[in-house]
C-alpha cells in the first residue's frame, strides 16, 4: 500500500480516534493523536502536561506552542516515513498553515482530510457515555457544551479552508463504527 498521510476532522466525540486506530492499522501507518499525546503528558507529570492540564481541565484547547513543538517532534520520527495519521490537529487554520510549512520541510504532502460529521446531540451523549465508562473527569455536560462550542469557533473554519483547497472529504460519522471504517478504507484506497 502506498504512503498514506490523513488529516482527521471533526467534532470531539466523532469517532476520530477510533477511526484514526483503524484506518492507522489498516494502512500501516502511525495514528498520532494530539490528545493521547497532551493525556500521556498529564499522567506522567511533565512540565508540558502541567501547563496543558490547566486547560484541558477547563475544556479549552491547549495553546499552539505547546502543540506544534510536539507536532514537530513526532512526525520527524522513523515511523512516519511511510505514512501518518493525526488525529486533533490541526485544530485551527494557524495550525494549518504551521502543518503546510512543516510537511513542505519534511518532503511529506498530506494526501486527504477527512472531516467526519457528527450532530452536536449526538456528540454529547456519546461523550457522556464515555465519561462514565472511562472516568474522565473532562467529559461532563458543562465542559462537554464547552469543548462543542470552542470547536465550533476555533476549528470549523479548516472545514472551508481544506474545502477550498479540494482536500477535504466529509464522512457521516452518525452511523455504525464499522460502516465509518468501510467507507474511509474506500477513500483511503482511492
Amino acid at each position: 500500500m502506498a504512503a498514506a498521510r490523513l488529516v482527521f476532522l471533526g467534532p470531539p466525540g466523532s469517532g476520530k480516534g477510533t477511526q484514526a486506530t483503524q484506518i492507522s492499522e489498516f494502512c500501516g501507518v502511525p495514528h498520532i493523536s494530539t490528545g493521547a499525546i497532551l493525556r500521556s503528558s498529564v499522567a506522567q507529570g511533565t512540565e508540558l502536561g502541567k501547563k496543558a492540564q490547566f486547560y484541558m481541565d477547563a475544556g479549552e484547547l491547549v495553546p499552539d506552542e505547546l502543540i506544534l513543538g510536539l507536532i514537530r517532534e513526532r512526525l520527524g520520527a522513523d515511523d512516519t516515513q511511510s505514512g501518518w495519521i493525526l488525529d486533533g490537529f490541526p485544530r485551527n487554520v494557524e495550525q494549518a498553515n504551521f502543518l503546510d510549512v512543516l510537511l513542505q520541510e519534511m518532503d511529506q504532502p498530506c494526501d486527504c482530510v477527512v472531516n467526519l460529521d457528527v450532530p452536536d446531540e449526538v456528540v454529547v451523549s456519546r461523550m457522556l457515555l464515555r465519561g462514565e465508562q472511562e472516568g474522565r473527569a473532562d467529559d461532563n455536560q458543562a465542559t462537554i457544551r464547552n469543548r462543542l462550542e470552542v470547536y465550533r469557533q476555533q476549528t470549523e473554519p479548516l472545514i472551508a479552508f481544506y474545502r477550498n483547497r479540494q482536500q477535504l472529504v466529509s464522512v457521516d460519522g452518525n452511523q455504525p463504527v464499522d460502516l465509518v471504517t468501510e467507507e474511509l478504507k474506500k477513500i483511503v484506497h482511492g
